[in-house]
């Protein structure tokens, strides 16, 4: 039980024992009929084991609608951007995640059914030059699209999303963070309606990366080339989990910094490559990809206070790929 799940209780038992008090009849036209619910529950006092019945169901609605504020706020507290510990909690809470696997999945709660946790760092600088749009119609960028894949799976017992390309035949390379804590997580790529069990052969959260071997995966791979400082590229993944697409960024410098590993600790030093443009939920371990079709960095993190974001370079996914093994642990979530 964590610190979540105990404030989770003390909510539920409070709804429970204020609908105890109102009873079934009032709870149930309160939002609209107060007066009439009071009537009718003080009319209930006459006959004892209605009355006692009528406590009952009030007391199990409140306890329903404690569950239904504590899944609402669970939902929020996934959303509020650079609140890693809050993100945290609410993943490991096992009242949460109870919830989460009996009340089928809707579009008011999405926020928890799938969940990139999305880091905000700062790092070098982005640049000052405006995106160009053109990219977006390059022909080498088109044929790459095909080659980027939705990354789905479970950790902590909330749904996870991110997106990923595929570098080696079968090989699929992604954010450490997209699927840290994770035994399911599948591949699916863009308009087939297939889905493919993905392992991990390397995982590496200090640098944010991650590879993941995909049998049966026929897409074709990427080349992978060195970050160039203005270069335009096209972000390719699939945002907030919804379909593919892509917008337009422009490469930045490429550092040597300190700042956090994939589960928002450090400092640690390590190479990361600065990119202006929309970085969203979802875009994690997506490639943004130049003219001449090949991967120049591979996206991982938003940047604190402005709409840009932040790569891991090229030499560090090919460092990843030389190290990969046949399975590796994907560690705790993140």
């Amino acid at each position: 039980m964590t610190r979540v799940d105990w404030i989770t209780l003390a909510i539920v038992v409070v709804a429970a024992l204020a609908g105890l008090r109102r009873g079934l009849i009032a709870g149930l036209l309160s939002t609209g009929s107060g007066m009439v619910g009071s009537i009718a529950r003080g009319r209930l006092i006459s006959v004892p084991p209605l009355r006692a019945l009528d406590s009952v169901g009030g007391a199990v609605l409140g306890a329903g609608l404690g569950l239904a504020l504590v899944w609402v706020l669970g939902a929020v507290a996934l959303q509020v951007p650079g609140q890693t510990q809050l993100r945290r909690a609410a993943q490991r809470s096992q009242v949460l995640r109870r919830l989460n696997a009996i009340v089928p999945p809707a579009r008011l709660l999405q926020a928890l059914h799938r969940v990139d946790p999305f880091p905000s760092i700062t790092g070098p600088e982005v640049p000052s030059q405006p995106v160009d749009p053109s990219v977006l119609r390059d022909p080498a960028v088109r044929r790459a699209a095909p080659s980027v894949v939705r990354i789905l799976g479970t950790a902590c017992g909330l749904g996870i999303s991110g997106s990923g390309w595929v570098a080696r035949r079968g090989v699929v390379v992604t954010a450490a963070h997209v699927v840290a804590g994770e035994q399911d997580t599948v591949v699916e790529p863009p308009g087939s309606g297939e889905r493919f069990r993905a392992r991990a052969i390397a995982f590496d959260p200090r640098n944010d990366i991650a590879l993941l071997s995909v049998p049966g995966l026929r897409a074709r791979p990427l080349a992978l080339a060195e970050p160039r400082d203005g270069a335009p590229v096209a972000i390719v993944g699939y945002p907030e989990n919804g379909p593919l697409s892509a917008s337009a960024a422009r490469i930045g410098r490429t550092a040597t910094v300190l700042t956090d590993n994939a589960y928002g600790r450090g400092p640690v030093a390590r190479a990361i490559t600065a990119l202006s443009g929309r970085v969203r939920h979802g875009n994690s371990g997506g490639p943004a990809i130049d003219g001449a079709g090949a991967v120049e960095t591979t996206v991982f993190a938003a940047r604190i206070g402005g709409a840009a974001g932040y790569g891991v370079p090229a030499a560090v996914v090919r460092r990843a790929l030389a190290g990969a093994r046949s399975r590796v642990s994907t560690g705790h979530c993140a």
